[in-house]
């Protein structure tokens, strides 16, 4: 049986840790041994997780991450997110597949899409 509300929180820590200026911090606390990753922009094991994020921190000083749902079933955690790297602009919108497993972080799967200035319908990628 899985603690959903545990899961949910586990990966909200780990995410907003890492991404208000600690990745270091979020893998050590957060992340299992084991950390693997399938975004193939970034490498395996946590320490592919903090370059990523301490080289998107770098270039991206003023960037701001706002999650905008959380789901979970069974092992498995899903964000939904809206990143803008540079304020003024549209951003991203970003869905986050994490399973956690005995607590921690163990696996990661992302997929990332500019918002558009324009579209053909007004409901919005948020």
């Amino acid at each position: 049986m899985h603690n959903l509300e545990a899961n949910k929180k586990v990966v909200l820590a780990f995410y907003e840790t890492a991404f208000r200026g600690a990745p270091e911090r979020a893998a050590s606390e957060y992340a299992g041994a084991t950390y693997i990753q399938h975004n193939p922009r970034v490498a395996d094991g946590t320490q592919g997780f903090v370059a990523f994020v301490r080289g998107l921190l770098t270039s991206f000083p003023d960037m701001k991450l706002m999650i905008k749902r959380v789901i979970a079933e069974d092992d498995l955690v899903v964000t939904h997110a809206h990143i803008v790297k540079i304020p003024g602009e549209p951003g991203l919108a970003v869905v986050d597949i994490f399973r956690v497993e005995g607590g921690k972080v163990v696996e990661h799967w992302d997929v990332v899409e500019p918002v558009p200035s324009t579209a053909l319908n007004s409901n919005g990628m948020m």
